[in-house]
């Protein structure tokens, strides 16, 4: 029996939050909520709940807490970090940094549409002209157009994995559909905003065909993308593991050996199994005259012979994550 959500505050003393990883694109991250409603069973943010005491199963979709005083703790921190640093003659975004939003939990899951503490962030980092890249599955970003505009914003990232609508309800239960998502992204796109496609994760074994791997990419071309980055399946601690071999178990037994020789020892998928795949994606990408980063700057690969389809808008970009 599907159980009933559950919400509830939670204060929180800082929002913003330091990212000391140099591979990372920004400096500081904000994640106005813990737990996730979409509950997908790969999410790396899982194990996070067991720092509040609470369950890693299904209560992490089941038992959300909104930081309720989100944008107003975010303004008090900013105002703490400009004072700090002011009277150095820089604009204030060199000296706070970038910011990501939902690099744990996602910003736009269907609490947002009432609690509105994204959106609430979201116009305080207007103000402060802040660099901002945002991470969802959710088009309930399209309610915050007027804002986004107003943004400095560096990205855009639309998760989107599968196609397949069967594995899109067996490891992302409650998440929009990918064809919502793809909508999302064109709208974001028109509007002249940095959207582009988080192919993520590459599930080995089930979405990492080449045939469910053209088909994304053409329809991330299709949707006007700004760039595409690519990500494979990463089961970085037990909790996630865990829960993400329950699923398997499920849907896939036959293939639990297989992952448990893939995963041995790390938090992704052996290399001889990655690599292939990281040319199959760039091979793709070669045939719809996309450009790539992964190789230190985009640059145009066209394909000889065959032209990039007339609706690709502006070079898909790749990066890979590893």
């Amino acid at each position: 029996m599907k159980r009933k959500v559950r919400y509830e505050p939670l204060a929180a003393k800082t929002i913003l939050n330091r990212v000391n990883v140099p591979a990372m694109p920004f400096e500081w991250s904000i994640n106005p909520y813990r737990g996730c409603q979409h509950g997908c069973s790969f999410c790396y943010a899982r194990g996070t709940h067991s720092f509040l005491g609470a369950e890693t199963d299904d209560t992490f979709q089941n038992r959300i807490f909104l930081k309720d005083s989100a944008p107003a703790v975010l303004r008090r921190q900013l105002e703490s970090l400009v004072r700090a640093k002011r009277g150095r003659g820089l604009s204030i975004w060199p000296r706070i940094g970038r910011v990501a939003i939902g690099t744990a939990t996602d910003p736009y899951q269907p609490i947002e549409e009432q609690a509105k503490l994204t959106r609430g962030c979201l116009e305080v980092l207007a103000d402060y002209r802040i660099p901002v890249s945002i991470m969802t599955r959710s088009p309930l970003i399209l309610r915050d157009l007027d804002l986004l505009r107003k943004l400095h914003l560096t990205s855009i990232n639309i998760s989107i994995g599968t196609l397949d609508p069967l594995v899109w309800k067996q490891f992302e239960p409650t998440t929009p559909s990918p064809a919502k998502r793809f909508e999302a992204v064109r709208t974001l796109a028109e509007e002249g905003l940095p959207a582009g496609v988080f192919l993520a994760p590459i599930i080995p074994l089930v979405s990492d065909g080449e045939e469910a791997l053209h088909e994304l990419i053409r329809m991330a071309a299709s949707s006007r993308a700004s760039f595409v980055m690519a990500s494979f399946l990463r089961l970085s601690i037990s909790d996630v593991k865990v829960w993400f071999f329950r699923t398997l178990e499920r849907y896939y037994p036959h293939l639990v050996s297989r992952y448990t020789e893939l995963y041995r020892g790390s938090a992704y998928a052996a290399e001889a199994y990655r690599e292939p795949l990281k040319r199959t994606i760039r091979e793709l990408l070669d045939r719809y005259g996309l450009s790539s980063l992964d190789t230190g700057g985009p640059r145009v690969l066209g394909k000889t012979g065959e032209p990039a389809p007339a609706e690709a808008a502006p070079p898909i970009q790749l990066a890979f994550s590893f």
